[in-house]
Formats: C-alpha cells, structure tokens, sequence
C-alpha cells in the first residue's frame, strides 16, 4: 500500500523550488546584465550624489573574473571584451586590492597623455574646454560647508558634463603628464578637488581593463545621504524624486 505525501510537504517542497529558482535568476541578472550600486561619497558631485542608487550594465564592456560574486570565476582578462569610451561613468575594482568598488569618470585611454595644469585638464598636449555655469555649495572632508564653481567640460570626443572645482592650486591641480599604459584607463571624479582618483598613482592609478565591472546606466533612486534607504518614514521628504530614472 502506497502512501501519499502529505499537503503540508508538498507545499514546503514547492516553496523551496521556487526560492531557489529566484535566487538563482537574481543571481544570473545580477552577474550577467545589470548590478545595483549605491553612492557613499561625493567624488562624483554633482553627476552623483550621496544616497543615489544606480544600476550598472554588466554586459557593456564584457565579464572578467571581478564580474562574479568574491571574484570566483577561473577567467584571464576579459570575455566578450569591449572598450569604454571616453566621459563614461564606470565601476571599477580599486587596483590596490581588487576588492573595492569605485566610480569614477573615464578621462583617459590607452596612450593618452594626461596632466592638470593650474586646475585645467590637458589631454594629449590639448587643453580641454570648460564653460562656467554657476556655483556649489560641497562639503570639504570634515563636514564643512565650503562654495564651489560649477564648469561644463567637454572631452574630446564630445562628452559634456558638469564638474565642481574650488581651486587650482595644490598637487591634484598640478600634476606630472601621466602616459597611459596599453590596457589601461585613466579615471577622474567629477569633484576634481575632492576625488581620490587616477591622480594618486599609490592609490588609484592607472586601471586595468580587467578591473572594470561595469558601465552607470540609470539612477534607479536617490535618498538624501544623511538618511538610509531603509527609513521608509523619511521617504516622502528625503527622497529625491526628481533625480529617479535620471540616465548617465
């Protein structure tokens, strides 16, 4: 005599079925089309801003190995391999360890010659044009308030976009002329004065086309920074809702 399961298992079966396959097809969108990422500095004002949460396209530029959860995958270099363009927002792994995400601005490609000249960006022995459009009002690294100059800059290749500059002066605004190696790519913060970017070659330097995750495609939603995302009471005054579905 055969014995039926009973309702109570089947049910716990079929649930477990269907977290698993969710699981793993969060898992598949997540590694192979579009990743979340969420903004916890100002390096990239006033493109980005603390509490923007964006989604980056994992398929633009191919799958290296930093494209899989802990960097599990048995892969050299890139598959399906494409180069980015110059002015895209990328996400990178930081090379000092090749665990930390950072976003930043593509401003040079292999080969390029880049420099700061008295707080002006020279590429390839030409200076770049930038257009004022107004003031900012950032923060510095203590919390203080301090008043900023809004530029359009326009790369060559014709990306526009703004940037935030207090000064010109200091190392950041005047720069040895960096050559970019074969493979690599010179990254820059739109908060040029507050952006620890491909400048400071003992922390950011040149990156490795390797290192690249992904491309910043779309600010999915945008919080105030001083308030998380989860605080759903906060929502209808903290949220930003004029810079959701804002595209890159």
């Amino acid at each position: 005599m055969t014995t039926q399961p009973k309702t109570g298992e089947n049910n716990l079966v079929e649930t477990v079925k269907v977290v698993v396959q969710a699981l793993l097809i969060a898992l598949v969108f997540r590694t192979l089309l579009f990743q979340p990422f969420n903004i916890p500095s100002g390096s990239m004002k006033s493109t980005l801003l603390v509490g923007d949460y964006l989604f980056v396209s994992k398929f633009s530029y191919g799958y290296s190995k930093y494209s899989f959860p802990y960097s599990f995958a048995p892969l050299s270099g890139r598959l399906f391999g494409s180069d980015p363009k110059r002015g895209d927002v990328v996400v990178f792994k930081l090379p000092a360890d090749n665990e930390t995400d950072f976003i930043k601005r593509v401003v040079g490609l292999p080969g390029d010659r880049i420099q700061m000249k008295s707080g002006r960006l020279w590429i390839n022995g030409e200076i770049v044009p930038v257009e004022p459009t107004g003031s900012y009002v950032d923060e510095d690294e203590n919390g203080r308030k301090v008043n900023a100059q809004v530029f359009r800059e326009t790369l060559p290749g014709g990306v526009t976009h703004t940037i935030l500059k207090r000064t010109d002066q200091g190392f950041p605004n005047n720069t040895i002329e960096y050559v970019v190696p074969p493979g690599h790519y010179f990254m820059m913060g739109d908060n040029r004065d507050n952006s620890r970017d491909s400048r400071f070659l003992d922390y950011v330097g040149y990156v490795p086309a390797e290192n690249l995750i992904g491309k910043a495609q779309v600010i999915f939603f945008s919080i105030d920074g001083g308030s998380p995302a989860w605080a759903l009471w906060n929502w209808p005054g903290d949220v930003r809702w004029s810079r959701i579905f804002g595209s890159l």
